[in-house]
C-alpha cells in the first residue's frame, strides 16, 4: 500500500524553513506519526553535485548550468535518499513531509525556460523521477507564493552569502512566476505569504499551511 507524500514548496525568501519546522511542531502535537524529508540532503554524499552546482563550480550564473544537467543533480540525491532511507515507510502507506522535492526543480530549472520549452522540460522532468527513477509522486504540494520583490527583501535581509540562484534578482523573480504557472498547471495548493506587498505573520501563514495539508 503506497504511502502519501506532502511537499512544501516556495522560492528563496519565503519562509520555507520555518514554516516547515512549525508544520512539523504541529503535527507531532496533534499525534500524526510520519516521516520529515528534506531536500537536497546536504549532509549526504549523494547531494556533492548539487553543492558544487550551487557553489557555482560549473559557472556562477544558474542559467551557465541545462535545466536538464542540473535536475539529475538533484534526482540522484533524492533517489538516493528514497532508496536508503524511506522507501520502506512510505511502502507501508506511511505519510512522508518534504521540504522541497523534485518541484524545487519545476520552479528553479524551468526558470531557465518559457512557453513550450519550460512546458516540456516539466514533463520530462515528472516522469524521469516518478516513472523512470520510481520515486513517489507528491500526494499534494503546497506552495508558499510571494511576491518577487518581496522575496528578494527578505533574502538580503537575512545578510547571509547565498547560493548562485539567491544572489540573482532577475532569477528569483522568474523562479516566482515559474512557481505560479506550475502551480495552476499542475493544481498545487497555494498559500498567500503577502497581503498588500507586505509580508503576513508568521502565525497567519501557518495556520492557512496546516489546513491545506488536510491532515
Amino acid at each position: 500500500m503506497a504511502g502519501k507524500l506532502i511537499v512544501l514548496e516556495g522560492v528563496d525568501g519565503t519562509g520555507k524553513s520555518t514554516q516547515f519546522a512549525l508544520l512539523c511542531d504541529a503535527l507531532r502535537r496533534r499525534g500524526v506519526t510520519f516521516r520529515e524529508l528534506s531536500f537536497p540532503d546536504y549532509a549526504d554524499d549523494s547531494s556533492a553535485l548539487v553543492r558544487m552546482y550551487l557553489g557555482g563550480e560549473f559557472g556562477g550564473d544558474p542559467d551557465a548550468v541545462s535545466p536538464y544537467a542540473a535536475s539529475v543533480f538533484y534526482a540522484c540525491d533524492r533517489y538516493a535518499s528514497f532508496k536508503r532511507r524511506w522507501q520502506e515507510d512510505w511502502e507501508a502507506g506511511g505519510l512522508c513531509v518534504s521540504c522541497r522535492y523534485t518541484t524545487s526543480n519545476a520552479v528553479h530549472q524551468g526558470a531557465k525556460l518559457a512557453g513550450d520549452e519550460r512546458r516540456a522540460y516539466w514533463e520530462w522532468l515528472f516522469d524521469f523521477e516518478y516513472r523512470l527513477l520510481g520515486i513517489p509522486a507528491p500526494d499534494r504540494v503546497i506552495l508558499l507564493d510571494l511576491p518577487a520583490q518581496v522575496a528578494l527583501a527578505n533574502v538580503r535581509e537575512r545578510g547571509e552569502k547565498g547560493d548562485i540562484h539567491e544572489g540573482d534578482a532577475d532569477f528569483l523573480a522568474r523562479s516566482a512566476e515559474a512557481a505560479r504557472e506550475a502551480a495552476q498547471r499542475y493544481g498545487w495548493t497555494v498559500v498567500p505569504c503577502a497581503e498588500g506587498g507586505v509580508m503576513r505573520s508568521r502565525e497567519a501563514i501557518h495556520e492557512d499551511l496546516v489546513r491545506a495539508t488536510g491532515e
